[in-house]
């Protein structure tokens, strides 16, 4: 039985462009007067969704309802729904009053009509000049524009010029509102001023909102609903406090406000291991399966070390320190991991303080493992990334797009200037089909223990733990048993590397 409240569904809805899928199998319910935000990237789809819902663009498969009738193939006129784009496409020749009255207009009513032999007919005729100023009067209410009804759109502000085109949008009455980014080109303070607006317009008009912007905070402070999307595909469906406080992975969890985001183990049922600690958690895994675990700076408690620090205690060095207005942000180092913290406590750079949370604050995410992230990784004086502090050679031009290695091995780009990359931090990856397991281990290679064998089916997938606890996932069509100590050897073309910060910070001077 369909759900009288849901006013909108799409179900099974996929978009294609000359082979490239833009929106994948998107199925969501919105009930009535929600305010839903889509929330993603650039070319995560969501502008895409949005144009569908509006029937600017048809779906390649899937079908779009309204109050539960299908209107897949409804044009965009005989919908309901309105759209405020991010450009305003205000008509500059007329007036704050003639731009939003432009559709009202045009627009035509059905009224009854009896003529003189007493038959009714139903006849289509124009709003009249009383009705349409009521209808505007009150639009210009909502959006509190009463006094400049009469001034060019080319006198207004930004903000002004805004709230023209959300009036022009919902004095038609529709039942759906789609905002398209509409704040994107205000500036910080005002757009600020209009997320607030916007949210009491919507509480106002009682109407329902669908709301899309790549801004975390604007999803947050205005939505009931959010909805992130990657490559065309939802992630999560929330209120606020969910998406924020329990992602359900970590691209979520990184692009929902900040977050200290790592790669753990489960040693037990319920510890995790990461960070070179082992650490309590709320939930129970598997030991030896992967998962990320999240962290939110502000639940983050730091102490200077002293003399009575237990000798146990996880510590970090004050890496760097930026002052937020109403707080500090400092990034603490950990070996080679950052933790980010929020706090109002004045440190230096330098300063040696230990990291502490609580087990609630830790949260575990499901990993799904399809290829080796080495976050922690650093490239050496030989230009070798150092992965579980074993030396690899690898292709460090990766780093930077037309650039070659010279004979005093510095990485020159293709304008000629020349960087040092002896200690960069990257961020390695290697496919789990790309790292060799060698039984005849010699002293230069990197020896690992078999920890888990996972059957696949057509093949097996070990985990390797190095003495130094870092793990590798490697699938392979022969079986080891546990604690089987191996080699590991990786080909330079199969290390992929990311750059952590700007490449600007290894430039040579000369």
């Amino acid at each position: 039985m369909e759900d009288k409240n849901v006013i909108i569904s799409l179900q099974g809805v996929t978009q294609v462009f000359d082979k490239f899928t833009a929106v994948d199998n998107f199925n969501l319910d919105i009930t009535k007067g929600e305010f839903v935000t889509l929330l993603g990237p650039s070319g995560c789809g969501k502008t895409t969704t949005l144009r569908m819902i509006a029937g600017f663009d048809k779906p390649s498969e899937g079908k779009i309802l309204l109050n539960g009738e299908d209107i897949t193939n409804v044009p965009p006129y005989k919908r309901p729904i309105n759209t405020v784009f991010q450009r305003y496409a205000l008509f500059p020749h007329l007036n704050v009053y003639d731009n939003i009255a432009f559709g009202l207009k045009l627009q035509k009513i059905p009224v009854q009509v009896t003529n003189r032999k007493g038959v009714t007919k139903t006849k289509m005729k124009h709003l009249s000049s009383e009705e349409i100023y009521k209808k505007v009067s009150h639009a210009l209410k909502i959006v509190d524009l009463e006094e400049l009804e009469n001034r060019d759109i080319s006198t207004l502000s930004g903000g002004q010029q805004q709230r023209v085109a959300i009036a022009r949008a919902i004095v038609n009455e529709p039942e759906i509102l789609l905002l398209d980014e509409p704040l994107g080109a205000l500036d910080l303070k005002l757009r600020k001023e209009m997320q607030l607006e916007l949210k009491e317009m919507h509480r106002k008009l009682g109407i329902t909102f669908i709301y899309v912007t790549h801004d975390q905070e604007e999803a947050l402070t205005m939505s009931d609903t959010i909805v992130v999307m990657k490559a065309g595909e939802i992630q999560q469906v929330g209120t606020p406090t969910e998406i924020y406080n329990n992602p359900v992975n970590a691209y979520v969890a990184n692009f929902v406000g900040e977050s200290n985001i790592y790669n753990a183990t489960f040693t037990s049922e319920s510890q995790v291991r990461f960070l070179g600690h082992i650490f309590d958690v709320d939930v129970k895994g598997e030991k030896n399966a992967k998962v990320d675990v999240t962290i939110r700076p502000e639940n983050i408690t730091t102490k200077r070390v002293k003399e009575d620090t237990p000798s146990d205690a996880l510590i970090g060095k004050v890496d760097s320190k930026v002052f937020k207005g109403t707080h500090f942000e400092y990034v603490l180092m950990v070996g080679k991991s950052e933790v980010v913290v929020q706090n109002n406590k004045q440190y230096n750079v330098g300063d040696l303080v230990t990291i502490e949370f609580d087990t609630s604050d830790i949260h575990v995410m499901k990993k799904d493992v399809t290829t080796n992230i080495y976050p922690e990784a650093w490239i050496n004086k030989a230009n070798e990334v150092m992965i579980s502090e074993h030396p690899f050679e690898c292709d460090i031009t990766q780093l930077l797009e037309g650039s070659h290695v010279d004979e005093d091995d510095y990485l020159v780009g293709p304008d000629g200037k020349k960087y040092d990359l002896k200690d960069a931090d990257v961020i390695a990856e290697v496919g789990l089909d790309q790292i060799e397991i060698i039984e005849d281990e010699t002293e230069d290679m990197l020896i690992g223990y078999v920890v888990d064998t996972v059957y696949k089916g057509d093949h097996y997938q070990l985990m390797i733990r190095s003495e130094l606890e870092e793990d590798f996932i490697v699938d392979t069509e022969y079986l080891y048993s546990d604690d089987d100590a191996v080699g590991i050897q990786i080909d330079k073309k199969n290390i992929k590397l990311t750059l952590k910060g700007d490449i600007s910070r290894y430039e040579v001077e000369e």
